[in-house]
């Protein structure tokens, strides 16, 4: 734990990347091992796999992706016996503390160890220090949101007032009277707070900083609250993994949390792309009562390069850009991302490609984009094979254009809806 003067939560926020590559790789391994043997829907999940040869970020890629969506369908076929799906390696006791209910119903433990979503590390980045108050207005009801800050903040030394939502006049006097240093929540419910606190005359002068999540605040809301007095940092968390990243006073991307492993895919094929390159983001739990192992989030992100100016030598990924789950109706057909990396995948020339829609409503138009090279009458045998590959794989007719390499946009969309729906 850090001290009053120290400005980093802990040693491992300093590594040098080298080591805390080394020690992470090797905790991989253990914790596939241990994700087999305690995890009864990792051992189906990852049968026949070498747990002691998982130790590099070339042999995670191999392992298949588990989405939100495989574990709420084990959930909902085992609830009976099982809410968790065979996911969780905790039992109902001292061990686990809390039980959660995310929509779907999604269901979530939450272990008896300390700050275990691991969200002090936030706290303290964001300036939060022991002895302060932190007003926490994040939902006390069923899901773990809440809990996930307020453990946080007491493994930071804060005491936490449990504010939870609504009820905007009671709060404010709340603030008012109890001078929290801190708000943890969303970024829209502190503006609607702030705004009232204008109004009614309320005084929030003592509060200077703030946490948020469950929703995006782009860089023009955090200049709003910066006038007004209030550093907000954002955090990326999830209440299947906790903590992923949090941004620090250098505001230069989200920091990754040093207990999870963090790739970059791209949508419709799971495999691993280059630097800068926006994909979906899939992260590996290191947390031995949920061992999530490459489990996809379904947001679309990037890695950064280089280490945040604070000193802080952990990778850094770009925040939220969207959603990965692209998959779109044509002309009475599904098309997914994976059937357009299937279509790359016959062309060893492809690079990359992105599947328009385009028109309106009933007159849906298809091109499908890729970045190729070959030129003049090579280049038109391609693209009618291609054509041939996009009629065979999706069963509709669409156009193909060849386009330079590095001409797409690097938003990691594989399927762009284009369509016109006034």
């Amino acid at each position: 734990m850090a001290g009053v003067m120290n400005p980093f939560f802990d040693s491992l926020e300093t590594r040098a990347p080298a080591q805390r590559e080394a020690e992470q790789m090797a905790a991989l391994a253990r914790q596939v091992a241990h994700a087999q043997a305690h995890s009864p829907a990792f051992a189906e999940i990852l049968s026949g796999v070498d747990a002691a040869g998982v130790n590099s970020r070339a042999a995670l890629a191999k392992l298949p992706v588990t989405r939100k969506s495989s574990l709420l369908g084990r959930q909902r076929a085992q609830v009976a016996r099982d809410p968790f799906g065979g996911f969780s390696t905790l039992v109902r006791g001292p061990a686990m503390t809390r039980l959660y209910a995310s929509p779907g119903p999604i269901y979530e433990p939450e272990g008896a160890t300390r700050d275990y979503w691991r969200t002090g590390r936030a706290l303290f980045a964001a300036g939060f220090r022991a002895g302060e108050l932190v007003h926490n207005a994040f939902s006390y009801h069923m899901t773990p949101g809440a809990f996930i800050l307020e453990s946080g903040a007491h493994a930071v030394g804060c005491t936490v007032f449990p504010a939870g939502t609504g009820q905007t006049e009671q709060q404010l006097q709340a603030m008012a009277e109890l001078r929290p240093e801190g708000y943890t929540g969303t970024p829209s419910f502190l503006r609607i707070l702030i705004e009232k606190a204008a109004e009614t005359g309320a005084d929030l002068s003592s509060l200077t900083k703030a946490v948020v999540g469950g929703e995006a605040c782009p860089p023009s809301l955090t200049a709003w609250f910066a006038e007004r007095g209030v550093a907000v940092y954002q955090t990326y968390a999830t209440a299947d993994l906790g903590l992923v990243a949090y941004e620090t006073a250098a505001r230069e991307g989200l920091v990754v949390e040093e207990q999870v492993i963090v790739e970059i895919v791209r949508p419709g094929t799971d495999d691993p792309v280059a630097e800068g390159e926006v994909g979906e983001l899939v992260v590996t739990s290191l947390n031995p009562a949920y061992p999530l192992i490459r489990f996809g989030t379904g947001d679309l992100s990037a890695m950064l390069p280089g280490a945040c100016p604070t000193g802080r030598t952990a990778p850094r990924i770009k925040g939220w850009v969207g959603r990965a789950d692209q998959t779109t109706k044509v002309r009475g057909m599904f098309v997914h991302p994976s059937q357009v990396a299937d279509i790359a995948r016959r062309f060893p020339q492809i690079r990359k490609a992105r599947l328009v829609v385009s028109g309106e409503m009933a007159s849906d138009q298809l091109c499908l984009r890729v970045e190729a090279e070959p030129g003049g009458q090579a280049a038109e045998a391609l693209r009618e094979s291609i054509a041939a590959a996009v009629r065979d794989i999706t069963k509709l007719r669409g156009e193909v254009e060849l386009v330079a390499p590095g001409s797409l946009p690097n938003d990691g969309k594989v399927i762009e809806d284009a369509r016109s729906y006034r």
